[in-house]
């Protein structure tokens, strides 16, 4: 990817990179008040059925992921042109969500610079080894790291493990701002909690919170990770890494159904949000359709992306993910590639030709 290409990349986004006003004070409307009322109806269902208030907690979740999908644009200060407005309001839906804001928006930040770089993994992303790395490993790392990518334990415990505990402390070395907004984050969670079980009754809310909380948190895992582990992603060494790849050769095009695609916030076109932060998710599908080199991207559906469940280690030669099956036989022999009959290397970039 020539630089003449990005920079044309860059060009065609820019229209879409300005956030309007009218627009997002619209989507907080037709979010966060829908949110309150469906776990409102879910709570007073409870009196009726539990079976009764089910459909209302599916619904809540979704509309958790939207409201997260606002936190996110307040971290790239995408959603309004004010930074405060963003802090407050990504500090607000982050309490919500159980995002702490400043420690996320920095964390999320590397994970942009960073994405599929071989060389600086390790913040703001899921755990991935490649193949020669699994095989050089003891048995206890690869034991360790079999857990770890278990859709059980990712998709189960995940939830709980990232987003009740993890996002509770600071991290090492965290500047002042970031562990103040941590603290207020954790102290109206508190808040929030406390009142609504005191009102309530804590049976009651967590027959409510709960699985909104963990249906929420597995999709929201899932999102995140079936966008960026497909068969033929792209990952490099540094020294070949390329920011415009990575974003639109490294993370797909989800392709949702349309109430699917609008409880998600647009996030499906990842690709594009990879390429240009700063365009409101609002604004994704149009860049993404206005820009024809983007819709190169690889298109992953519902029904297709369940394939990445298969997806453990990143094979450097082949440039593709594999299972651990299929490297079952190389144990004890590190550094042997699997045995594919795919090319050593992608063929002509999805990008190459497409920009003049």
């Amino acid at each position: 990817m020539s630089s003449h290409n990005h920079a044309q990349l860059k060009k065609g986004v820019a229209p879409y990179e300005k956030s309007n006003i009218k627009t997002s004070i619209k989507q907080l409307l037709n979010t966060l008040p829908p949110f309150f009322i469906l776990w409102a109806a879910a709570y007073l269902s409870l009196s009726v059925s539990y079976w009764l208030a089910l459909p209302f907690i599916l619904l809540a979740a979704g509309f958790v992921i939207r409201t997260f999908i606002i936190f996110h644009d307040c971290c790239h200060q995408s959603f309004f042109k004010s930074r405060k407005a963003n802090e407050i309001l990504g500090t607000i839906t982050g309490i919500l969500t159980l995002f702490p804001y400043q420690q996320w928006k920095h964390s999320h930040s590397i994970h942009h610079s960073t994405s599929s770089n071989l060389d600086k993994r390790g913040i703001g992303d899921m755990w991935l080894m490649t193949i020669d790395e699994y095989l050089e490993a003891s048995w206890w790392k690869r034991t360790y790291y079999r857990i770890y990518r278990s859709p059980i334990v990712m998709f189960g415990i995940g939830p709980i493990a990232i987003f009740l505990i993890e996002y509770r402390f600071n991290t090492k070395g965290a500047r002042r701002a970031e562990k103040i907004n941590t603290w207020i984050t954790n102290a109206g969670i508190i808040v929030l909690y406390g009142v609504l079980m005191w009102a309530l009754g804590w049976q009651n809310f967590l027959l409510v919170q709960a699985p909104i909380f963990w249906i929420s948190g597995v999709m929201g895992i899932w999102l995140f990770y079936v966008q960026h582990q497909f068969e033929d992603s792209y990952f490099e060494n540094e020294e070949e890494w390329s920011y415009v790849k990575a974003a639109v050769e490294g993370s797909s095009y989800y392709k949702l159904p349309t109430v699917l695609q609008w409880l998600t916030g647009n996030i499906g076109f990842h690709h594009v949000h990879h390429l240009s932060p700063r365009v409101p998710n609002y604004h994704l599908e149009d860049a993404h359709t206005a820009v024809p080199p983007l819709q190169h991207a690889t298109t992953v559906t519902l029904r297709t992306s369940f394939k990445a469940l298969r997806f453990k280690l990143w094979d450097e030669q082949n440039k593709a993910f594999v299972s651990f099956k299929q490297i079952r036989h190389l144990i004890g022999k590190p550094g042997m590639p699997p045995n594919s009959n795919k090319p050593r290397g992608k063929s002509d970039s999805k990008l190459n030709g497409e920009v003049a």
